[in-house]
């Protein structure tokens, strides 16, 4: 009796310890660059851990609050890191943050610049006024 106690212990150890192993979400050290893993993992990564990866972006402007200067949000683009399902890459990937935080992804098929208003910054009036 003894002996089966102890082989059924055993043999649940065996079998339940892998299963708890396989639902642990395995941790990401490297932002993926197809371009459906990226959205899906992008806005678990910061700023600085992004730069460290991709280093600076081509392109970023920063929404601020007018009488502060403090940034609320800012547009980063980086050319040629993420990839299509068939392999070609996107030519640029516009990164939207609030705070620090990723809010949304753009993939571009061209350098990102934009018409005469390129460089057009705009300020988000504070709530005092």
């Amino acid at each position: 009796m003894k002996y089966n106690a102890l082989f059924a212990v055993l043999l649940s150890s065996v079998v339940l310890i892998p299963m708890v192993h396989a639902e642990e979400a395995p941790a990401v050290l490297e932002i993926p660059t197809l371009e459906k893993d990226f959205v899906g993992a992008i806005n678990g990564f910061d700023k600085a851990k992004i730069i460290a990866q991709f280093g600076e972006p081509a392109k970023a402007d920063d929404v601020k609050v007018k009488n502060t200067g403090k940034v609320v949000a800012s547009i980063w683009q980086y050319h040629y890191i993420n990839t299509a399902a068939d392999g070609s890459y996107y030519e640029t990937t516009e990164l939207d943050f609030i705070d620090n935080k990723v809010v949304q992804v753009v993939f571009i098929n061209n350098d990102g610049s934009e018409g005469a208003d390129a460089g057009k910054k705009y300020d988000v009036p504070s709530q005092n006024n």
